[in-house]
């Protein structure tokens, strides 16, 4: 809670004025009941018509000034609330756009759209009725009660019943309300969950036929919440029209009692009065203090699962003394020397012994089985994961030692799934660079192969996109997604199963583009299909997690059985033999493969 409160130093001076007004806005409503007393007792029944003006005035005075103490307590209120619930939701933000995958992890999408949105705003309510009620609510309280007893000590007893009738209420929100609010809030994040699931799959969904299904795992869950918010609202609806007997039954009570003391001559009238305008601001006092403890435990709630965001450890931090690749055409080396890794909290190592240097100009493929570690060993290169053992260099210098932004301004990424933004086909180029000019993404588009249907649209570049490219078809998505990485022209451009939507004509002139093109890049591809990778100038093969082969396509058919193994599944023997020559054994022995270990 103390990182939540953090946020609110800024506007202290705002509380500061809003406690002023409080102040202000209680001592003026404690007046007019006084006030009201005397001009009944002292002007309406003798009858003073300038005393009633006199005392009229000063009433009109006062509630004019009440009036303004409520609107500033109210507006500050408002507005330290306001901002300070936009600065969490900024905290938050980037605080989750610098979580690093095991971070991401940790908490579900679903969850932290939760946390972002509806904790915020129930500790955004919360601030407004804290600052508002609060401190007005004891000491309007406090206050009344002292002004009753100085009006009446013979009624105070009323009072008393009222308050210890209003505790057996708070009593009951404790035991049967508070309990529940934090599992409100998991059971909405569960709700969200469904929904986003359901919302993204919703193609898989209708060609399984499933839809019964998760409109049964969907109403489970709606149930589940629905029935907790129906018992909470029952329980607060039960309370509210309680709180409002209690004062009604109170006020009756007050005269009932106040009249037998008026006719026996120990109340006046306008001091009846007074002590029944009393009572109430006492009850209602309480009836503030119940509506904060029902709603302060469920913001106490939302705030603990914001602070749990924000007092998350990123486990990839930048360096306190950051270095820079070298320059030139070095920059561009990219080296594993002996890496491992396993997740965080797993002692299992999914990598081990990686190591291979791909050089710029060149070609280097990775390749290998389901689960192999193939998209692993692409998420330590932008430091998506640290490596747990041996050191990935960039340009001769450990990665670890360079900022991410600085990193990652050397490398474009393709990922294996590819993602747009609603936008235009332009807006999404340019977030390889926004500062590219058109004839760059038309350079970009061209080599992407993605030119022929940008220039089909009379729009081109500025045609509309939908949220996650859902009106581009699989393979439009990745050839974008490859122009949008060759926007930012980087020194390492990894293609992380980029071609698997492409036909083999479009992969081909694809791949031939990017060659003629930007040759001085290192290119890293992870792909599946023998006859993508076939050319590459170096090949790795990865089996559970190490790397059991390294070489050209000719030299690992003949020295590597998994990518030999590999190569059949796809190809015959006839059209292997065709793709290695005919002289693949004496090539292969003559260019000395590497069976594992350093490439």
């Amino acid at each position: 809670m103390r990182t939540v409160f953090s946020y609110y130093k800024k506007y202290i001076p705002f509380m500061l004025i809003c406690v002023v007004a409080l102040f202000g806005q209680v001592i003026t409503e404690l007046l007019l009941p006084n006030y009201m007393s005397d001009i009944i007792n002292n002007g309406i029944v003798p009858g003073d018509m300038d005393h009633i003006e006199h005392v009229g005035l000063i009433m009109i005075l006062i509630a004019a000034l009440a009036a303004v103490c409520t609107i500033t307590g109210g507006l500050f209120a408002s507005l330290t609330a306001a901002r300070a619930a936009g600065r969490i939701r900024e905290g938050l933000f980037k605080k989750v756009t610098g979580f690093s995958t095991a971070e991401l992890e940790k908490f579900s999408t679903a969850s932290l759209i939760t946390r972002t949105t509806n904790d915020v705003q129930m500790v955004q309510q919360a601030t407004v009725m804290s600052l508002r009620m609060m401190l007005f609510a004891p000491l309007m309280g406090i206050g009344a009660v002292i002004m009753a007893l100085r009006t009446s000590v013979a009624l105070s007893w009323t009072v008393g019943l009222a308050v210890i009738c209003v505790l057996g209420l708070m009593v009951f929100a404790f035991v049967a309300i508070f309990p529940r609010f934090k599992v409100m809030q998991e059971k909405l994040d569960r709700i969200n969950l469904l929904m986003k699931e359901r919302l993204s799959g919703t193609l898989v969904v209708r060609a399984f036929r499933t839809e019964k299904r998760e409109e049964e795992r969907f109403d489970e869950a709606n149930t589940d919440l629905t029935k907790l918010y129906i018992f909470v609202n029952r329980c607060l609806s039960f309370m509210m029209p309680s709180m409002t007997f209690i004062m009604s039954g109170v006020g009756v009570l007050i005269v009932w009692v106040g009249a037998h003391l008026v006719d026996a001559q120990q109340l006046l009238i306008g001091d009846m009065l007074a002590y029944l305008q009393y009572a109430m601001h006492v009850i209602m006092s309480f009836m503030f203090v119940t509506m904060l403890f029902v709603m302060l435990p469920r913001a106490a709630v939302s705030m603990k699962r914001i602070g749990e965001v924000l007092n998350t450890e990123i486990s990839i931090e930048d360096p306190e003394e950051a270095k820079l690749p070298a320059e030139g055409e070095q920059k561009g080396i990219l080296e594993f020397r002996n890496v491992a890794f396993a997740y965080p909290d797993s002692e299992e190592k999914v990598l081990e012994g990686i190591s291979f240097t791909a050089m710029p100009g060149q070609t280097t493929a990775i390749i290998g089985g389901t689960g192999s570690g193939k998209s692993t060993l692409i998420n330590l290169i932008p430091r998506f994961y640290d490596v747990t053992e041996g050191e990935i260099l960039m340009g001769g210098t450990d990665i670890r030692e360079m900022t991410q932004h600085e990193l990652r301004s050397h490398i474009g990424i393709v990922p294996q799934k590819g993602t747009l933004f609603s936008g235009t086909i332009e807006s999404n180029l340019r977030y390889g660079d926004e500062n590219a000019s058109e004839g760059d993404l038309i350079k970009a588009a061209e080599i992407a192969q993605a030119m022929e249907f940008i220039s089909e649209s009379p729009e081109g570049l500025k045609r509309e996109i939908a949220q996650g490219g859902a009106n581009v078809s699989g393979g439009q998505k990745q050839r974008l997604c490859i122009a949008r990485a060759l926007v930012k022209k980087p020194d390492v451009l990894i293609f992380d199963d980029s071609f698997s939507a492409l036909d083999f004509a479009t992969d081909r002139a694809l791949r031939r583009a990017l060659k003629q093109n930007i040759g001085n890049s290192t290119f890293i591809i992870v792909a599946q299909r023998i006859n993508t990778i076939m050319d590459a100038d170096r090949i790795v093969v990865m089996d559970e997690g190490r790397m059991v082969g390294c070489g050209t396509h000719r030299q690992l058919l003949d020295t590597c059985p998994v990518y030999r193994e590999i190569a059949l599944s796809q190809l015959s023997e006839r059209e292997l033999a065709m793709t290695a020559g005919p002289d693949s054994q004496a090539a292969g022995a003559d260019e000395s493969p590497v069976k594992g270990g350093a490439c």
